[in-house]
């Protein structure tokens, strides 16, 4: 490779020319208010039909896109779905997996695990709420030429962006479940999604029910969680 290839092919840098620290205590303010609305998200599996606006979603997404990721290779894809006979067709296919999963793949520890909860193979939320958001995880592109370029720690920066995109999506007012039911690859067909996407979750978006219900649950503490060296 010569010189000037090697230098194009070099990343452009930047600088951090907008970052100011914050003082003492705006530093602990902003804390306190994260830790304070992070304690208030809840998964929630009753949704209303109240509709929520596209560019909102938009929004959303635009903000986990900036997630990192290894390489920077942003090896991700958000389908939002909107569209009522696709959300009735996804639910078809996710309620035939859960029926196997509950009827005969799960282990009876898994299942009384979840028993707490009050789950089952019956999912409503999927046609109920009004988007639902499949994370697919890209393990590689294909190149204009076919050739392909693998993606590194793609599924560690999926659930970055995943984990990103949840804490958005209670930050807006919304709220939402993470579903897995398993093997997920009936999305890709339902989507139209390429063999190189895989089906990371599921994500439920919406506003809760009226009255909605939820489990009582505690979180671990920082002790519990976590070591200081």
């Amino acid at each position: 490779m010569r010189e000037d290839e090697d230098e194009e092919a070099m990343m452009t840098m930047d600088t951090l020319s907008d970052y100011s620290p914050p003082t003492s205590a705006e530093l602990a303010r902003r804390l306190d208010d994260l830790l304070t609305q992070a304690r208030r998200r809840r998964t929630v599996r009753d949704f209303s039909d109240r509709p929520v606006p596209r560019h909102v979603i938009e929004s959303c997404l635009r903000i986990a896109g900036t997630a990192p990721s290894g390489a920077n290779q942003q090896p991700w894809h958000f389908a939002a779905i909107q569209n009522p006979a696709v959300k009735a067709e996804i639910r078809q296919g996710a309620e035939a997996e859960e029926r196997a999963f509950y009827a005969s793949r799960a282990p009876q520890a898994w299942l009384d695990a979840l028993r707490p909860l009050g789950t089952n193979a019956e999912k409503p939320f999927l046609e109920v709420a009004p988007w639902l958001i499949a994370i697919f995880c890209q393990n590689h592109t294909t190149q204009p030429d076919g050739s392909q370029v693998k993606h590194y720690y793609a599924r560690e920066s999926v659930g970055i962006a995943t984990g990103m995109l949840i804490q958005t999506l209670h930050l807006a007012g919304l709220v939402s479940l993470t579903h897995t039911p398993s093997p997920m690859a009936f999305l890709n067909k339902i989507l139209g999604r390429p063999s190189n996407e895989k089906p990371f979750l599921l994500l439920v978006v919406g506003y809760p029910a009226d009255n909605v219900q939820l489990p009582k649950i505690t979180k671990k503490s920082l002790e519990q969680i976590s070591s200081f060296h």
